[in-house]
């Protein structure tokens, strides 16, 4: 997925927003915003991908300012919120009747706590929302490949599932257990260091996937989505390897896209932006389940 005009700004804008979370020195935050306005002068154009420039100018910000994580403070607070959430979603998906229902379920869920981004222009997300969000999530899907992602894991081993923010990485345990239930091997990769607000190591801890999972790996990089060119050796053979892929947030979706894809992908997330949802001609603020390729 490529750029649109608009993006241009966006990235800018969460490159301020970070740079202040991350020093309150004037000069560390000018020359900052400085550098990225290079980056973008010299990257930004119609053939760009919108994920390897976000990732580029986090790396500078962390490089500049020291702060290795400057999104730690809002991380910690949406995993706060989801983990007292949880109980009250859980009972949602366990109201489902049949396995087939609860997956579902268990997807709308999973999808929804993608809404959990800061700093996304437009994106109206507060903390506070999210039930409401929660409860609206299936008149909100205008993308539902859901039924055939589930055929698929029925047939399938195992399933690797990629994981995209702090905070959604709770929700995304319900879909976990489903599919554990189910009687398949579950793959959690969370990102190798800070990158926005993306899930790491620490989260998975504080989420318990831990315990749910059958195995928790990182790409081996921070890097939003999945480059391969950034990826590490060890996480690229898993990937290569898995038979089927969940693949969760718009870093994936916008990266995922531009690769020739050999095997059944399950794109979720919030169309949080207006390229993303241009995208995949919905509107935005809707619920996206897509089956590549």
């Amino acid at each position: 997925m490529k750029v649109e005009p608009e993006c241009e700004a966006c990235l800018l804008s969460r490159a301020q927003i970070q740079t202040y979370q991350a020093t309150t020195n004037p000069a560390l935050r000018f020359r900052c915003l400085a550098e990225i306005v290079k980056l973008l002068n010299k990257e930004f154009k119609p053939t760009s991908c919108a994920a390897e420039i976000g990732t580029k100018r986090d790396r500078i910000i962390r490089k500049l300012t020291g702060c290795d994580d400057p999104y730690k403070y809002n991380k910690k607070l949406a995993n706060q919120k989801a983990l007292k959430m949880l109980p009250r979603v859980k009972k949602v998906v366990e109201s489902g009747y049949t396995q087939q229902e609860r997956f579902k379920k268990a997807c709308l869920c999973a999808i929804v706590g993608n809404i959990m981004e800061f700093d996304i222009p437009g994106n109206k997300f507060s903390l506070n929302s999210l039930a409401t969000v929660m409860r609206e999530a299936s008149k909100d899907l205008v993308i539902d490949d859901i039924d055939a992602a589930y055929e698929l894991s029925k047939k399938a081993q195992s399933v690797l599932y990629l994981a995209d923010n702090a905070g959604e990485i709770v929700f995304d345990t319900l879909l976990v257990e489903q599919l554990k239930n189910m009687g398949l091997k579950v793959i959690y990769v969370v990102k190798g260091g800070p990158v926005i607000n993306d899930a790491t190591m620490e989260d998975v801890e504080i989420s318990n996937m831990d315990k749910l999972a059958d195995e928790v790996i990182t790409t081996g990089a921070d890097a939003v989505g999945l480059q391969k060119k950034e990826v590490s050796a060890e996480f690229l053979k898993v990937y290569e390897a898995a038979e089927l892929v969940f693949a969760k947030g718009m870093g994936y979706a916008e990266t995922l896209t531009e690769y020739k894809l050999t095997k059944p992908h399950l794109l979720m997330f919030r169309t949080k932006c207006t390229p993303v949802a241009n995208y995949f001609c919905v509107p935005r603020d809707k619920n996206v389940a897509k089956l590549m390729p």
